[in-house]
């Protein structure tokens, strides 16, 4: 349940912000701060490194 949810939170958020995010893991935890609040840490970074894996994926494509 929780992995279906760090993905679909990633997605929506690269949609709504695709400028906003990076290939750099901490710059994605900072903006991540600034446009949600997650309680868990570990759920933040998981968002995160999601996050950035995605960007990762786009640049190569």
């Amino acid at each position: 349940m929780r992995q279906v949810y760090v993905k679909r939170a990633a997605r929506q958020l690269l949609e709504l912000y695709p400028d906003r995010f990076t290939a750099d893991f901490s710059k994605n935890r900072e903006v991540l701060d600034e446009l949600l609040e997650v309680e868990s840490k570990p759920l933040k970074n998981r968002i995160a490194g999601y996050l950035t894996s995605m960007v990762k994926r786009r640049s190569t494509d």
